[in-house]
């Protein structure tokens, strides 16, 4: 019947739906990296074991329990994870990143994603009338299921999640499964008068709660007052002042990606007072290519002295709050998308390139190649200057992810310099590459060279790999790191920030 079929895709459809949104439900909390997506995949594929299992089992064993129930239940499973995640989130926080990360994921999705993947072998029971035609029907089923998949990523990705907000995406799902709940119970004459109007019941009120604001945020957290915030492919990007500080903050997920003190409007992240050094290597910079924008005050400290600035952005919302909230005005070309993509339209040379790209306590990995970084070189003029800010470990695990950078660089650049903005073991390494010399002694008299060459960090050439779009292990690497800055952003940012 076209009914089931219509089911059975949108089922799929669901599936994908919810496994890409806990990327945006466990995100903010955990940050979005290989660990939770990892969690996520791991805890689909884990429902759709036990679903297909036990969806088999039920259908033969247990005729009173019907199709329109296991839909109710996958509604049901949606509907409430928005109330489920703060609590969740709350009670695995202390497992870790990744421990916490699947924990949560486990917790929040196994039973929709179990329910959604019990209902192909009941389309399969029900819609096979002889064992010769059971083999097209479960070939069917589950071809019309993954045809729903496809749409279903496809149309989040490309379409929803860039208008709606994920608490209303998950409500339309349950309300759509309750639905068709309903239309099963109808069909099935399985208390047709009573489970149809209870299950339209329950979801209308779901319904009217998302429409007067369930959806939507805007709430503040003592000491924090949240100013502005978005939901776009890439993360949940607020705007919040510490009111404890008198600092603006921009959040993208579980990071701080600009800080900015709000009575002298001065960014208060020392690695960019490195980077508002770079002028001294290239006295006659005019030109700047910046790739990463946070707030913009990179892109402003350059302005200051001079220098036009190109700038790169994946984030939309990231570029949009960092022109409402942080006075940014490009100078220069204003790109929005992803950087490998977009520096291979550039058709300019540049004194000074500025990578500083970080989000969730890890940078981009694929921004990091021996062939990104090439791309890079081609982009510079003769004598220009490539600075990369990359946080990291000094010693220990987690310090050959810093050497691999810094060989890196230097299989491409004769001449690297590595700065670093603490005397912590934890901290941030700017490094400078060029390909010719980077000599900053005859400034020496000038205090800010002085202050420059005391937080100079020598690395060895011997150490670290290089890092290439067939071998990129940072990943791994960076997991210390990642575990690190989570400690310190929950020791500042108030938990309840990260609860949506």
């Amino acid at each position: 019947m076209p009914i089931l079929y219509l089911t059975v895709m949108f089922s799929g459809a669901a599936v994908m739906v919810l496994e890409l949104l806990g990327t945006r439900i466990i995100g903010p909390f955990y940050g979005v990296s290989l660990y939770v997506w990892a969690s996520l995949i791991a805890v689909t594929l884990i429902a759709l074991a036990l679903g297909y299992f036990i969806g088999g089992y039920v259908a033969d064993r247990f005729p009173a329990m019907r199709l329109s129930h296991v839909l109710l239940v996958a509604a049901l499973g949606t509907a409430v994870i928005p109330l489920l995640t703060g609590p969740v989130l709350r009670l695995t926080d202390s497992l870790g990143l990744r421990g916490g990360a699947f924990t949560s994921a486990l917790l929040l999705f196994t039973v929709p994603l179990t329910a959604l993947a019990m209902v192909g072998p009941y389309v399969i029971k029900r819609a096979t009338h002889d064992l010769n035609g059971v083999g097209t029907v479960a070939g069917s089923v589950y071809a019309v299921s993954t045809i729903g998949s496809v749409v279903g990523t496809l149309l989040l990705g490309f379409y929803l999640l860039p208008l709606f907000g994920t608490k209303t995406i998950l409500i339309a799902v349950s309300l759509l499964l309750a639905a068709l709940s309903a239309v099963m119970s109808w069909q099935e004459r399985a208390q047709a008068g009573a489970l149809a109007p209870a299950t339209m019941a329950v979801f209308a009120a779901f319904g009217l709660w998302s429409s007067s604001g369930f959806a939507a945020s805007g709430k503040s957290v003592e000491g924090f007052t949240v100013l502005s915030e978005a939901e776009s492919l890439y993360g949940w990007v607020r705007v919040v002042d510490d009111e404890r500080y008198g600092i603006r903050l921009m959040l993208s997920d579980a990071s701080v990606i600009s800080a900015v003190e709000k009575q002298l409007d001065r960014s208060v992240l020392d690695y960019q007072q490195i980077l508002g050094l770079l002028p001294i290597f290239r006295q006659k910079a005019t030109q700047a290519l910046l790739i990463g924008l946070g707030g913009g005050h990179v892109a402003r400290d350059l302005r200051s002295q001079g220098i036009e600035t190109d700038t790169i952005e994946i984030d939309p919302a990231v570029a949009d709050a960092a022109q409402r909230f942080f006075s940014f005005k490009p100078t220069g070309r204003f790109l929005v998308g992803d950087a490998r993509y977009e520096i291979k339209q550039l058709d300019r040379h540049y004194d000074l390139i500025i990578h500083d790209c970080f989000t969730g306590g890890t940078e981009p990995i694929h921004l990091l190649t021996q062939e990104m970084l090439g791309h890079l070189r081609e982009l510079l003029a003769e004598e220009g200057v490539l600075a990369l800010n990359y946080v990291g470990f000094r010693t220990g695990d987690g310090a050959e992810a810093v050497a691999a950078v810094y060989r890196t660089l230097k299989s491409l650049f004769p001449h690297v310099r590595t700065f670093t903005t603490d005397p912590t073991d934890f901290t941030d390494f700017v490094l400078l590459a060029s390909g010719a010399p980077l000599d900053l002694e005859y400034y020496r008299d000038d205090p800010r060279v002085s202050w420059l060459m005391q937080h100079e960090h020598h690395l060895q050439d011997t150490g670290g790999f290089i890092i290439t779009d067939d071998y990129n292990p940072l990943e791994r690497l960076q997991t210390r790191k990642a575990e690190a800055y989570r400690t310190i952003f929950m020791e500042r940012i108030a938990f309840d920030l990260l609860l949506r």
